[in-house]
């Protein structure tokens, strides 16, 4: 997970660029990350409710949207990189946004990218005080991410599985099943995401524009898109694991196979040195010769039982 630290911010747009104010005024977007009991009594004091709040710091919160007479409050599931995770580094944070006369106010517990580019102004066209708007663009981030973390996670399965074609060993396919649960992640926030999408826009909350309308509905192509190729990459994954499962059964089974070879071939020289080795009266073992009959014996027994194994194709 990332770097939890405790942050207020207060920014307004001004000519494009955003500006960070000390104290909150109309038009303002407010961004708390991991707040403590202070900034969840300022959130009180402009009538933020506290358990949306929590809400928006539990990560297996769902994503779905709800009005409270003024203010409209958005739970929205992200994806994010965390490169200190080296077994599941993409996985989904939850992102509270509440919307009310004159705010913008956006609750996480830590730090993520999306937020990270409205800072460092890396997303175009964004106001503050369109507030419809802002909302949309923070959408629009968020399925660009996933899209962008879902063509990594098939670079990386790509990785895996040229490696597991040179060898078959568990770090790779814990590799594998590793990047499947972040498709399931994935999967299971974008379809989230899709219902509350379909219930905002049945909804009429929210006051579109035409070329709201169409980011809007680029939105819900993208997310869309984003099930699908997360999907995809699922069963794709799926598919590579229980092939190179059934490998590593079949080269198992090879194994076994040539030590039952081995066995079956020494068992009958094994038998015939176990009975003169016996410490009783045997044909011939006074005899000079008897030991390099018994080795010929042996080996021509040998001989025989391999090419009988062979001629019943268990060579093959």
């Amino acid at each position: 997970m990332g770097e939890e630290i405790n942050v207020r911010e207060i920014f307004i747009s001004e000519e494009g660029k955003l500006k960070e104010l000390e104290a909150p005024i109309d038009g303002c977007w407010i961004n708390v990350t991991a707040p403590d009991s202070d900034d969840i009594a300022f959130l009180n004091s402009i009538g933020i409710d506290e358990d949306f709040v929590y809400d928006s710091l539990d990560q297996e919160e769902r994503a779905r949207f709800e009005q409270d007479e003024e203010v409209i409050y958005v739970i929205t599931k992200l994806p994010y990189f965390n490169e200190q995770d080296r077994d599941v580094p993409y996985r989904t944070t939850t992102l509270g946004i509440a919307m009310k006369p004159g705010y913008f106010i956006t609750v996480c517990s830590f730090r993520n990218a999306i937020i990270d580019d409205i800072v460092q102004g890396r997303i175009r066209d964004i106001s503050t005080k369109k507030r419809n708007r802002f909302l949309l663009r923070v959408f629009d981030r968020g399925t660009i991410y996933y899209l962008r973390y879902l063509k990594e996670i098939r670079r990386l399965s790509n990785e895996v599985e040229s490696e597991l074609h040179r060898s078959t060993r568990n770090q790779e396919l814990v590799a594998m099943l590793n990047l499947e649960k972040s498709l399931v992640f994935f999967t299971t926030s974008l379809r989230s995401n899709e219902l509350m999408y379909e219930k905002l826009k049945r909804a009429n909350v929210l006051t579109l524009y035409e070329e709201d309308e169409e980011l809007f509905a680029d939105i819900s192509i993208e997310n869309r898109q984003a099930i699908e190729m997360a999907n995809i990459y699922s069963d794709i994954l799926s598919g590579m694991m229980d092939a190179f499962a059934s490998v590593i059964s079949n080269n198992l089974n090879v194994v076994m196979k040539i030590l039952t070879i081995v066995t079956l071939t020494l068992q009958i020289p094994t038998l015939v040195a176990s009975i003169y080795g016996m410490n009783v009266e045997l044909p011939f073992m006074h005899s000079q010769s008897v030991f390099y009959w018994s080795m010929g014996l042996s080996g021509l027994a040998a001989i025989v039982v391999g090419f009988i194994l062979f001629k019943i194709r268990w060579f093959k």
